[in-house]
C-alpha cells in the first residue's frame, strides 16, 4: 500500500460540507491501493458538530491530532458572541451585530491573518511533519482548503523535503464569493494573490471541484490542474426511507448565507400566497441549519414569516432524512460575478434524495448543466420571476395530484467510490 498523508483542518466530530469530501476519499482509498493518514488540529472552529460522520472512519485509520492556536476567542469577545458559539461559513449568523464592530473585526482578520486565522498552525505542523514523512515513508502529501493555510503547510514541506504534493481546492481562494467583502489593504490583496499563485506553481498537481474553477485557476499560473467534483455516498442512503411531508414544503438544508438570499423567490411566494388561499394554507418554507439574519429579514419583509419552519443544524444522517421528506429541495448560488461556476456540495446529495430540485442561479452555469444532464430539477435566474413562478406552480399542481416525483439519470459518476477511484489514479500519476 502506498501512503498518502492528508492535511485537513476539518475532520469529525466537526460537521458541515468541508469535512465530507476528504472523509469519503479517505474511506474508499484503501480499495484502490492507498493507505491514508490524516493530520488535523486537536480542536477546530467548525460551523457545527456532527458525531454521525465518525461512522465512516475506519478503526485502522491513523488520525494525528496536534495543538492549534486560533484567535476566535478574541473575535467572539470583541463582537459580543457567546464563547461557545460555532462560527458559520463566511461568519454567517442569525444574529444582528454592531456594524462598526463587524467592520473593524473584518479589517483586522483580513489584513493581519493571511491567508486565514489558521496560519498559526503552519510552522508547528511543518516542524512535526519533516521527520514524520521520512520515518513513515510517506509517498505523497495532500492539502485541502479552505482554510488555505493548509496549502502553505504543503508548500513548505515541498520546499524543505521535496515530497510529492497534491493541493485540493474545495473552494476558490481569491475568487471565492466573499473575497471582495474582505477589507483588504492593497498589500494584503497582493499577498493573497502571490501566495495563491505560488501554491498553484509549486504543487505537483492541483485538484478543484468544477470546470469553471479549473479555468480560473489556470489563468493565474501554469499549473497541473484536474477536476474532481463533490458527490454522494450511496451507502449513506441505504437505510433511509422517504416519509413525505404532508404540506407543500420547500426545504433548504444547510447554511444559508446572506449572499445567497433569493429575493425573487420571496417575491414569487408572496404573490402566490395572496393569489391562492389554498396555496397559502399548504406552503411551508423549511430552513434547516444556520440561516443568516439578512435572509430572515427578507422573508419577513415579504410577509412570509408565518410560513417558515426553522430547524437547528442537524447531523448528516438527519439531513439526508429531511431531504427525502421534503416535497421540493431548494438550492441557491451566490449573486456574484463568478456565479456561473458555483456548484455547492449539497446538490449531489440532493440528486439521490428522489425529490425535485428548485434552483436559483445562472441558467447557463455549471449547476444548470448538472440539473439538465440528470433531469433532477429546474433552475431560474436571479431575476427570472416569470419562469420561477411557473416552476413552483408546476410542482405545486403535481403535489396536489400526489404525483410530485422525479426520475434522475447519469448520476453514477458522482458516487464517492467512483470519485475516489479517480483521485487514486491522480495520486498514482503524481508520484510517477
Amino acid at each position: 500500500m502506498k501512503k498518502v498523508l492528508v492535511i485537513t483542518y476539518y475532520w469529525p466530530p466537526s460537521g458541515g460540507g468541508g469535512v465530507q469530501r476528504w472523509l469519503k476519499f479517505v474511506k474508499y482509498l484503501p480499495e484502490f491501493g492507498w493507505e491514508p493518514i490524516v493530520l488535523t488540529p486537536e480542536q477546530q472552529n467548525a460551523p457545527a458538530l456532527d458525531e454521525s460522520l465518525s461512522k465512516d472512519i475506519s478503526r485502522d485509520l491513523k488520525v494525528i491530532r496536534t495543538p492549534i492556536w486560533e484567535p476566535y476567542s478574541l473575535y467572539r469577545k470583541f463582537t459580543g458572541r457567546n464563547k461557545n458559539e460555532n462560527l458559520g461559513a463566511a461568519f454567517a449568523s442569525g444574529k444582528k451585530s454592531n456594524k462598526f464592530i463587524e467592520y473593524t473585526s473584518n479589517w483586522i482578520r483580513s489584513n493581519f491573518f493571511i491567508p486565514d486565522a489558521r496560519k498559526f498552525w503552519i510552522a508547528p505542523s511543518v516542524k512535526f511533519l519533516q521527520n514524520y514523512i521520512k520515518t513513515n515513508k510517506i509517498d505523497i502529501v495532500v492539502t485541502t482548503g479552505p482554510p488555505h493555510s493548509m496549502h502553505l503547510i504543503g508548500l513548505k514541506l515541498k520546499e524543505q523535503t521535496s515530497i510529492k504534493w497534491l493541493a485540493d481546492f474545495r473552494d476558490p481562494w481569491t475568487d471565492i464569493d466573499y473575497f471582495n467583502e474582505l477589507r483588504l489593504s492593497s498589500w494584503a490583496n497582493a499577498r493573497h494573490r502571490a501566495l495563491e499563485r505560488t501554491v498553484l506553481q509549486k504543487a505537483d498537481m492541483v485538484i478543484c471541484v468544477s470546470k469553471s474553477n479549473s479555468e480560473k485557476l489556470s489563468s493565474k499560473a501554469n499549473a497541473n490542474i484536474r477536476v474532481i467534483t463533490n458527490g454522494y455516498d450511496e451507502n449513506d442512503m441505504v437505510d433511509v426511507k422517504s416519509n413525505l411531508d404532508e404540506k407543500f414544503t420547500i426545504a433548504h438544508i444547510g447554511t444559508f448565507m446572506a449572499n445567497r438570499n433569493p429575493d425573487v423567490l420571496w417575491e414569487v411566494l408572496s404573490e402566490l400566497i395572496s393569489e391562492d388561499p389554498v396555496f397559502k394554507q399548504e406552503m411551508v418554507l423549511h430552513l434547516v441549519g444556520n440561516t443568516d439574519a439578512v435572509i430572515l429579514d427578507a422573508i419577513n419583509s415579504f410577509g412570509l414569516s408565518d410560513h417558515v419552519m426553522m430547524s437547528k443544524s442537524v447531523d448528516h444522517e438527519k439531513a439526508i432524512q429531511l431531504q427525502k421528506n421534503a416535497q421540493v429541495l431548494l438550492i441557491t448560488v451566490n449573486k456574484t460575478g463568478d456565479s456561473k461556476g458555483m456548484v455547492t456540495g449539497k446538490i449531489f446529495e440532493y440528486l439521490v434524495s428522489d425529490r425535485p430540485i428548485l434552483a436559483i442561479g445562472p441558467e447557463d452555469g455549471d449547476l444548470a448543466a448538472i440539473l439538465k444532464d440528470t433531469g433532477a430539477g429546474v433552475i431560474s435566474d436571479f431575476t427570472n420571476k416569470i419562469d420561477l413562478k411557473k416552476h413552483i406552480m408546476k410542482y405545486y399542481q403535481m403535489f396536489k395530484k400526489d404525483s410530485l416525483t422525479v426520475s434522475v439519470q447519469n448520476i453514477e459518476k458522482y458516487s464517492r467510490r467512483n470519485l475516489t477511484l479517480q483521485m487514486a489514479e491522480y495520486l498514482n500519476e503524481t508520484i510517477k
